[in-house]
């Protein structure tokens, strides 16, 4: 498990302006939803957005789902006054967009601070810009209050010219960049969203492709995305099971002075039954939500 020990499979973005959306949100089946101030919302109703915002989350009941609220960018002039509407809130945290150093998270920590955001919150960085991807290690590292970096496909797919298909082959090193940066750091990582809604299985695949290189879940924008997510980034029976027998098998190989055992037909050591215990973590974490 990483710093946050919360499940973060899936993550449906949800406008800020949109009152039944964000009611809605909170008898969903999501890990966490980020109810937005930026992409979502043109910027002649940002000013009026606000308060919309502000009065759904201090009336909602969202029980064990995690509330972010996405800013606008730190350059924006909307941005200050965004830090002040949420500034009493009851959040988890504050999705920064545009997060291109750790000067920047340095930046949104003092702005948070400014505008009487609890130190309680945590911050998620947005990572969707080269700048980005290549100061990823020193972002990770930048803040301790810094909890999570999620992707934004669609922002670094037009600044790096990519075109983006089914495999993200144009965005592999990327991924892996944000993934390796991350996890150095025991931050939560949460891969970008998939906007073809109607090919689900291209979804699926996506979701197995995140799960494999080493995300913790998945941005969503739509509620028939969730359940894919959750499956995919949950551990499976199987592998539940698997991963107790294979602690049992160490720990009996240990009691008889032996640092290793043959388990299924292969050598395992201390690192299989570490990874054993994270995937229990996750799976008792995600039962008692």
């Amino acid at each position: 498990m990483s710093q946050n020990d919360r499940p973060l499979r899936s993550v449906l973005y949800m406008p800020g302006s949109n009152r039944s959306a964000i009611k809605k949100s909170q008898g969903l089946d999501i890990d966490a939803v980020i109810i937005d101030l930026e992409d979502a919302i043109a910027f002649d109703q940002k000013e009026t957005t606000r308060p919309v915002l502000v009065e759904e989350i201090q009336q909602g009941e969202f029980g064990w789902r995690q509330v972010v609220v996405r800013v606008n960018g730190l350059a924006t002039p909307w941005f200050k006054d965004d830090l002040t509407a949420i500034g009493g809130l009851p959040l988890d945290a504050v999705l920064f967009p545009k997060i291109n150093s750790a000067a920047d998270v340095h930046a949104a920590v003092e702005a948070m601070d400014s505008a009487g955001i609890a130190a309680s919150v945590d911050i998620w960085a947005m990572m969707e810009t080269p700048s980005a991807v290549l100061n990823a290690a020193e972002i990770a590292t930048s803040m301790p209050r810094l909890r999570c970096l999620v992707v934004g496909i669609n922002d670094l797919a037009k600044d790096l010219h990519a075109t983006q298909t089914v495999g993200r082959l144009s965005l592999l090193t990327s991924l892996s960049m944000i993934v390796l940066a991350g996890r150095s750091a025991g931050l939560s990582l949460v891969d970008g969203v998939f906007t073809d809604l109607d090919n689900e299985a291209a979804f699926e695949g996506a979701c197995q492709q995140g799960r494999d290189f080493g995300f913790d879940g998945k941005t969503l924008i739509h509620p028939k995305q969730i359940e894919t997510a959750n499956r995919v980034f949950s551990p499976s029976e199987q592998e539940i099971e698997k991963a107790r027998r294979l602690i049992e098998a160490l720990e009996a190989a240990q009691a008889k002075g032996k640092g290793v055992a043959v388990f299924d037909g292969r050598m395992i050591e201390g690192l299989h039954a570490e990874e054993a215990r994270r995937l229990l973590a996750l799976a008792a974490a995600i039962t008692e939500r």
